[in-house]
Formats: C-alpha cells, structure tokens, sequence
C-alpha cells in the first residue's frame, strides 16, 4: 500500500515539473518572438528611411514608403509630382548605328508579276509602315534619311507590285525612308525628269531632313536585296542589269531606271533637266551633269544591280522626243540655267495614303514645236 502511494505521489511531480518546463518553454518563446517583431519593425523602417532618400520619386505618405511602379501593370497613377516618361527614358539601352550592312539581308530574291496584287494586301503584309509611307528601324539609329521618288502616271498596276515589293526590301536593309509617287496631272506630254525636281522639292518640305534621294521608276523591281538604296560619296547607279538589257549595262554611260544622289550632289548639278518632254534623253543629261561637275558614278557588282521590269506598252503622250540628241550634246551650256534654278510648277494636291504619299502636280506642256496631236 505504501509503495502504491509512493508511486502516485512521483507520477505527480513528474507530471507537475513536465507541466512547468512546458510553460517555461511558452514563456520563453513569446519572449522571444515580441523582441524579434521588435528588432524586424526597427530595421524595416530604418531601410525604408534610406530608400525614401536613395529614390527621388518615393511617396513617404504611401505604406511602409513603397515607390510607385508606372509601369503598364500598375494601376495606380502616378503622383502629379513624378516624371515617368523622364524615368523610363533614362533606363533605356540607347540605339546603336545600324550596321553598314544590315544582317537581316537574304540575297537573290524571286521576283514574279503573276499572282494578284492588292493594295490592302500590301498593307496588310507591311503593318510598321506609317501613314504616308514613311518608316524608320525601331532596332537601331539609320546613317540616312532616304525620299524615294517616282514619276508616275496611270500606273496604279505597277506601283502595287513596285510597293509589294520594295517595303519589305527596305525594311530589311534598315533604311530610314519615305515614299512619294510624283503624279503628272492631266494628259500633256510626260516629263519624268521634271517630276523628279518637284518630287524631290516637296520632299524637303515635306521633312528637311532628308539627306539622300532615289529616283525610281515604277516598274523595275530589284532582284536581290543587298542592292542598298542608299547614297553614296559618289552619285549611284543602282539598275545595272535589267532583264529586257539581258542583265547588262547598255553602254557605259547609261544612268537610267533607278539612281541616287545625295542632297548636295543633287544641287551641284542643279538637279535634273526641265526640257526633256516625252521618252528619253534625260538620263544622258544626268550623267553629262555628273560628269561635267568632277563626279563620276558609281555602281553595284552586276550580280547584285539586277531588275526585273513589269512589261508593259509604252504610255500614251510619251513618245520618244525627237530633240533628245541635240539636247543631249549641248548639256554643258543649258545644265546651268536649266534646272532645280528654273523649276516652275503648280502643286494640285497631297494625299497621303496608308503605303506612300501621293503628289499630284501641273508642270505645264512642251513648247509647241514639241507637241503632239
């Protein structure tokens, strides 16, 4: 019986000391955590503290001192105080140069007039082209603005596959452009050379800027990309080799189709001539104008300066102009006074569509010994 009791007794105190050391233990450990919250609160606002000055845009009237976030996920505005657009600036990579010759290149293309061609669908395949035509890489800085002009009439067939294929062309070599269709207003005999002038005059008022400027016909489409349309230190000949020439030079002096020139190249011939109504001539003028200022023209390898032409019969009040031999023996006399110097002409209208900028000009008639019935 004693020894029973003896045992219950110790049973107890043993229980009574476990129970003890446990609630010892709990003590302990709230003691514990209090300071520890104590310790964690302390640093917390000593950290915000710092981060309040480190930062020029924190709110010290936000919880805990957050920064706002002006990113696109933030739903909160900005304070009237803050400058996000100065902030997300000055995080930004800057652009490099664009590369001298742009990677994206493919070489040879495949160039065919077969399938239909739209110009929705050339909208639709071109979506980074700005209204008007114009566009610039969004990767890097280009080394040129480029005006690409065309003298046109009654074309609307050829500039869809002119457009279809050379937006793709340019955006590939990285070119900083804009495109402008020169539009000769009513029936009066062509004058490509004279749309070329006005072309490149609006041009500038339309973006001073623009340093370099190609002069382009409508149906001659180039059939391998590393042929950059840009300009050089010497006047460019970019068609070197079209199909309907076997893909060769004509003859050495040949400067038509497709050609650029800078700004100050451009003026120190005084542009192109003005005289020239009907087909041909004027692209000898040019090259004589060249020639006659101490340049000399510069072109492609032939492997790489071929076209392909969108056949077609030869418009209505273009006919070959019977007065281009004479005119073009006597450039040296008339370049100086004929010319950008003497460009006369009378702006109708500027549009401004989706895939090119669309300029519709009088320039007036040959004179009468010129016309045709």
């Amino acid at each position: 019986m004693t020894r029973l009791l003896l045992g219950v007794t110790l049973e107890r105190i043993c229980k009574a000391v476990l129970l003890l050391c446990l609630l010892h233990f709990v003590i302990i450990m709230i003691l514990y955590f209090d300071v520890y919250a104590q310790h964690l609160d302390f640093f917390s606002r000593f950290n915000t503290r710092n981060a309040s000055r480190a930062h020029p845009f924190s709110n010290s009237s936000r919880p805990n001192g957050t920064v706002p976030s002006y990113g696109p996920a933030s739903a909160e505005a900005p304070s009237p105080s803050t400058k996000p657009s100065t902030n997300q600036s000055a995080t930004e990579k800057p652009l490099q140069p664009c590369q001298e010759t742009p990677p994206g290149l493919v070489g040879r293309l495949l160039i065919e007039f077969s399938s239909p061609m739209s110009m929705e669908r050339v909208q639709r395949e071109n979506p980074d082209v700005r209204q008007g035509g114009k566009y610039t890489p969004p990767d890097c800085l280009p080394r040129q603005k480029v005006a690409i002009l065309i003298p046109f009439r009654h074309r609307e067939h050829h500039l869809k596959y002119w457009l279809h294929y050379l937006h793709p062309i340019l955006r590939r070599q990285k070119v900083a452009y804009g495109i402008y269709i020169i539009n000769q207003f009513g029936e009066d005999t062509f004058n490509r050379a004279k749309l070329l002038n006005v072309g490149f005059m609006e041009a500038l008022k339309d973006d001073e800027e623009y340093d370099c400027f190609i002069f382009s016909d409508v149906d001659l489409i180039p059939m391998d990309d590393r042929n950059l349309y840009r300009c050089y230190e010497q006047p460019r000949h970019f068609a070197v080799g079209m199909d309907k020439f076997g893909f060769r030079l004509p003859y050495a002096g040949y400067f038509g189709g497709v050609s650029g020139l800078s700004k100050s190249q451009f003026l120190k011939i005084n542009g192109f001539p003005n005289e020239y109504w009907g087909w041909g001539g004027e692209d000898d003028d040019i090259f004589n104008r060249i020639s006659l200022n101490g340049m000399k023209v510069s072109r492609p390898d032939i492997r790489i300066g071929r076209y392909r032409m969108i056949k077609h019969e030869r418009d209505k009040h273009n006919e070959p102009n019977p007065q281009r031999f004479t005119k073009i023996q006597n450039t040296k006399m008339t370049m100086k006074r004929d010319g950008i110097s003497s460009l006369q002409y009378r702006l109708v209208e500027i549009s401004r569509q989706p895939m090119y900028t669309n300029i519709t000009v009088e320039i007036g008639r040959p004179p009468p010994r010129l016309a045709r019935g």
